[in-house]
């Protein structure tokens, strides 16, 4: 079994001990009076480069990333440096997070919010949309294409988005064929050994049609990258890891974005 398929497996387990906890009609009924929407695909389309910043506790490869990290105080400070959206990583087991922290993202700031996860089930949609999340990610390597297509049509009918993520050209043709897919991660990091190669970007992105809104993911650090990401013409950049380890996220996320200092 890869880090994937256990990762997959454990959050089966999680589903099953939490819909035992709530049901799910008592979690549908909360979903229905959701309000403050903040569209996320709009946010990601403005002009230039978009950056979505990632609140990340840990992660299976590297281990703790920010000990003691507050949600208010690192989100806070990817607003004020001029993040578009921001991820929170909600998976418990090998990541640290949880849904309490997506909820404290959304108290902290006024950002459109996608809630990172390995969403397998149409009762972790139900409860992103109870818990403040704008936005899901739906792994296709996680995924069958019935599991995929119900996923997604359940996020949208509850009005979230939906970043449909690929590795590979195979993914890449199951997210287009299956699901018709508007908004499209693609994950520079391999997640059956947890390798990253940049390049990968560049090499699916040419299979993209014109008109979906692409996000890279992972191995991201430098001005330059950015610069070349934007270039051949992707939307958005997902970095976690580089503005959680930096003492300064704010002015981190500034060099990034190339804007002045305050």
């Amino acid at each position: 079994m890869s880090r994937l398929d256990e990762l997959v497996e454990a959050a089966r387990r999680t589903v099953r001990d939490r819909r035992e906890r709530v049901p799910l009609e008592e979690l549908r009924a909360q979903a229905r009076v959701r309000g403050d929407e903040r569209p996320f695909k709009e946010a990601l389309v403005g002009p230039g480069l978009s950056l979505i910043a990632e609140f990340k506790r840990r992660s299976p490869s590297a281990g703790e990333i920010r000990p003691g990290a507050s949600v208010e105080e690192v989100v806070s400070a990817y607003e004020r440096g001029g993040a578009s959206a921001v991820s929170v990583l909600t998976e418990d087991g090998g990541f640290g997070g949880s849904l309490e922290d997506l909820s404290a993202a959304r108290e902290a700031a006024g950002l459109p919010i996608l809630r990172k996860d390995f969403v397998v089930d149409p009762y972790q949609v139900v409860e992103s949309a109870v818990a403040g999340a704008d936005a899901v990610l739906l792994i296709v390597a996680a995924l069958t294409s019935r599991e995929l297509a119900q996923l997604h049509r359940e996020a949208r009918a509850l009005d979230l988005d939906v970043l449909v993520e690929v590795h590979d050209e195979e993914e890449l043709e199951c997210a287009l064929g299956t699901v018709d897919a508007d908004i499209i991660g693609i994950n520079n990091r391999d997640l059956t050994d947890f390798s990253v190669d940049i390049e990968r970007t560049f090499d699916l992105l040419a299979d993209v049609p014109a008109g979906k809104t692409v996000v890279s993911e992972s191995g991201i650090h430098g001005r330059e990258q950015l610069e070349d990401l934007e270039r051949v013409g992707v939307d958005a950049v997902l970095i976690g890891e580089g503005l959680m380890r930096s003492p300064d996220p704010e002015a981190s996320l500034r060099d990034l974005l190339g804007t002045p200092p305050l």
